[in-house]
């Protein structure tokens, strides 16, 4: 470790740990938005993923990602408690981080059956930093649990009937 936890660090770490999270949040929106360009930019290009038993290109999955994800009505992904860690010396070109993860995937059932699925678990990220930019060259997902439950949604309840609907790309309204 390079830091013990609570001290202060000097203003280029913090924006390096800045960097890193932008990151982790960029992919949450390129999930759920189902934006290829947008999970794309959070990977090098020799990047790995690791969400079956072998390590897979991160750039191909992202690929198969984007229809995978519009299978579900929407999907919702947040993340908390990141933290970064960089090796010990010098100016960091690599960092691991570590960061929880809640995604909810809500699944429109044409006879009415409407299901979600909420998974819990963190995602263990190496990142390399290359000039002055910060991505993901190893992302580990780590399940603690999941659950399926029949869901409902009332869009046209009085208290949500006005309100702006989410998209996916590039029909959200953060793209226009």
């Amino acid at each position: 470790m390079a830091q013990t936890v609570g001290t202060v660090r000097d203003p280029a770490r913090l924006a390096d740990e800045h960097a890193i999270g932008e990151i982790i949040h960029m992919h949450c929106r390129g999930v759920d938005r189902a934006d290829e360009a947008a999970l794309k930019q959070c990977y090098w290009p020799e990047a790995t993923v690791s969400y079956g038993a072998e390590p897979a290109p991160a750039h191909p999955f992202c690929e198969g990602l984007v229809p995978a994800i519009k299978a579900f009505a929407q999907t919702h992904h947040l993340v908390s408690n990141i933290l970064v860690t960089f090796p010990d010396g010098g100016e960091p070109a690599s960092a691991t981080a570590e960061s929880y993860l809640i995604a909810f995937h809500y699944l429109k059932d044409p006879q009415g059956q409407d299901s979600e699925m909420t998974y819990l678990g963190r995602y263990l990220d190496r990142f390399e930093k290359r000039g002055d930019q910060w991505k993901i060259i190893q992302r580990v997902p780590v399940m603690s649990w999941s659950q399926n439950a029949a869901t409902s949604h009332d869009d046209q309840h009085p208290a949500l009937a006005a309100l702006t609907r989410a998209g996916r790309y590039p029909d959200d309204p953060v793209y226009g």
